[in-house]
């Protein structure tokens, strides 16, 4: 497990979009944290750091969003999900198991449903107003990689 603080919105698009940058094919990006943790925020930036050059707006309605960057990027937003069963007429499988990057909001919404290795991300606001705490872990060879690749402690 490692926590980071960002000091500032600027910090926190740096890191998403170094975040993107080293991200491979196929993996999973589960993010947690409280309304207006930054969610978001930090997805357009990891979107960003994988060359989307669209707006990426949050599925908050839809569930899914898609674009094209280095690879596919697949970013829910299950905040709204009221029958987990939804899932599964999204083809979510598709998705998790796909050549893509999935990027899910509220991931621990549906935890059972998302593969054991994945990278798991949580955001909790700092002290100061636009400070973040961003606490990364998981399972898994590739977080163990992506970790050693952000170069924290």
């Amino acid at each position: 497990m490692v926590k980071i603080t960002l000091r500032g919105l600027k910090e926190t698009e740096e890191f998403g979009k170094r975040l993107g940058s080293l991200l491979k094919s196929g993996d999973i990006v589960s993010l947690m944290g409280d309304l207006g943790a930054g969610k978001t925020t930090l997805t357009k930036s990891i979107g960003k750091g994988l060359g989307v050059e669209d707006y990426i707006t949050s599925p908050t309605f839809t569930l899914i969003n898609e674009y094209k960057g280095k690879y596919w990027v697949y970013h829910f937003d299950v905040y709204r999900l009221e029958d987990i069963n939804e899932l599964d007429d999204l083809g979510f499988e598709e998705y998790f198991y796909s050549d893509g990057v999935s990027i899910i909001e509220w991931g621990d919404r549906i935890e059972k449903f998302l593969p054991q290795e994945r990278i798991n991300i949580k955001i909790e606001k700092g002290k100061e107003l636009d400070d973040r705490i961003v606490t990364i872990y998981g399972k898994g060879k590739r977080l163990e990689e992506l970790v050693k690749e952000l170069n924290v402690n």
